[in-house]
């Protein structure tokens, strides 16, 4: 999952060697900390979100295979 969530943040900014994804599992549920740099959040996040909800759903269907849940954070 981290992976994934690394290959399509960097294919949307102008500095991929800038995105950085950390992961953390807690009793079944994955946290990933997606960071950008800054000013590359907006690319990331998209228009109303819909880009963010995107990658959410992405990985709504990897947990679901896996029984996980995951949580995202974007941040710069």
């Amino acid at each position: 999952m981290k992976d994934l969530i690394e290959f399509i943040a960097k294919g949307m900014v102008d500095d991929p060697e800038a995105v950085v994804v950390n992961e953390t599992v807690d009793r079944g549920t994955v946290f990933l900390e997606l960071r950008v740099a800054p000013g590359e959040v907006g690319r990331v996040v998209g228009r109303e979100g819909k880009l963010a909800n995107a990658m959410r759903a992405l990985l709504r269907v990897a947990g679901a295979r896996s029984r996980k849940r995951v949580v995202l954070d974007i941040g710069d």
